[in-house]
């Protein structure tokens, strides 16, 4: 007989003790966190603790709706996303990791003259910024996706859409743990588990953090929270123009593969896109009222699943499996704020509402630049917290009136 081997189980990425210093400390555990741990590890700053009081990717990047697209408003905006869905493209083969992207095309229909003219004025500062976008009428929208409700029978009839090819879907899990497993054997340390008390700030700079595991000193923390960005900041004393909302979504159960573009539309408030398992993801916009549950609500199922059959009425005896919330920081002008506070030491990374997935891998490029180098790179010097008192603001709200 041959003898009995017992294997240790196979890990992405390795448990570590906290050590008491480290040259950065990220708050936060998210796809946003753990991008920038890997990006300043490839600029060789390796004393790198990534704290997350939950286990990595259990706040927002668990729970967000996986559409990455570029097709923003204000030129800050189309700028930087555009960057992000070009570093999305060749992430898989960065990572060396499956992420499951698909570029099937994205679709914000437009029921009304107004919305019409606001899907030309987008796709006019779309192209004159690199940005593959277009409006396009009903017939093209027909081929583009054949089971859409294009008669004049609902209550508001699809007039055109703006079309942006490369907008798709990415798998959320699959990029928080490659980034994972890449920082980790970079010698980056994930402590899951650890909550973030406090921040200590001595003389007007960071000197280090409180945690559930011991305190750390440190001169650099960064915050990259999404939905908990103001509670954080306060540890540091720092102020922040953001409010907290829920954000919730559902998905039905699995289908055969018939929605081959991701549908949107702001006048119904509510997307549709099909996953990689068949299952049909159905969102709306952020609830009105500010909190931090992350309940679904009844409320929430009804009005959605309404509009949603507005649209696709064939889902009409589709069964729902299951439905989740989530948070969301958004700021007044609807754009995230990244870079320098007035706490030395301190970074921001928050106020996203709902677009920071998207966001994730130039976020990790440029803030891990502005902690290696110190210079703010130009792509974020727009989203500095102090454009909110020098009446500078990026309001983005016109790209943003769905929360996708």
């Amino acid at each position: 007989m041959h003898p009995v081997r017992y294997f240790k189980p196979w890990r992405m990425w390795r448990h570590h003790d906290v050590e008491k210093t480290y040259d950065v400390v990220i708050v936060g555990g998210g796809a946003h966190g753990l991008a920038m741990a890997y990006e300043l590890a490839k600029r060789g700053v390796k004393k790198v603790a990534v704290l997350e009081k939950s286990y990595i990717g259990a706040g927002g990047s668990g729970r967000n709706t996986t559409i990455v697209r570029a097709n923003y408003r204000t030129p800050e905006g189309v700028a930087f996303y555009k960057e992000a869905l070009r570093l999305y493209e060749q992430l898989a083969q960065e990572l060396d990791y499956n992420l499951l992207f698909s570029q099937q095309g994205h679709l914000t229909l437009a029921h009304a003259e107004r919305a019409v003219n606001v899907a030309h004025e987008r796709a006019e500062v779309n192209r004159l910024l690199g940005v593959d976008s277009r409006v396009i009428y009903p017939d093209e929208i027909g081929r583009l996706c054949p089971v859409l409700d294009l008669s004049d029978r609902p209550a508001f009839p699809i007039m055109a859409a703006l079309y942006h090819p490369p907008g798709g879907v990415i798998r959320h899990d699959a990029v928080v743990w490659a980034y994972a497993r890449q920082a980790d054997r970079m010698g980056v340390h994930i402590h899951q588990d650890t909550e973030v008390t406090g921040v200590v700030v001595e003389d007007g700079r960071v000197a280090g953090v409180r945690t559930s595991r011991g305190d750390i000193s440190t001169r650099v923390v960064v915050s990259a929270v999404a939905g908990w960005t103001s509670e954080v900041a306060r540890m540091a004393g720092v102020r922040v123009p953001i409010v907290t909302h829920p954000l919730q979504a559902f998905v039905t159960e699995p289908l055969k593969p018939f929605l081959h573009v991701i549908l949107v539309s702001a006048t119904l408030h509510v997307y549709v896109s099909q996953t990689d398992r068949g299952e049909v993801l159905i969102g709306s916009e952020i609830e009105p009222y500010s909190s931090y549950s992350q309940a679904s609500t009844l409320n929430f199922l009804e009005v959605t699943a309404k509009h949603a059959l507005e649209l696709l009425p064939m889902l009409g005896r589709v069964k729902m499996m299951r439905a989740w919330g989530g948070l969301c920081d958004v700021t007044p002008d609807y754009s995230p704020i990244m870079g320098l506070t007035d706490v030395d030491g301190f970074l921001l990374d928050g106020g996203w509402g709902t677009y920071g997935f998207k966001a994730t891998p130039i976020v990790g490029v440029t803030m891990a630049d502005l902690i290696h180098t110190g210079r703010v790179p130009d792509l974020i010097a727009p989203f500095a917290v102090s454009r909110f008192w020098e009446r500078r603001l990026v309001s983005e709200i016109a790209a943003a009136a769905v929360s996708h």
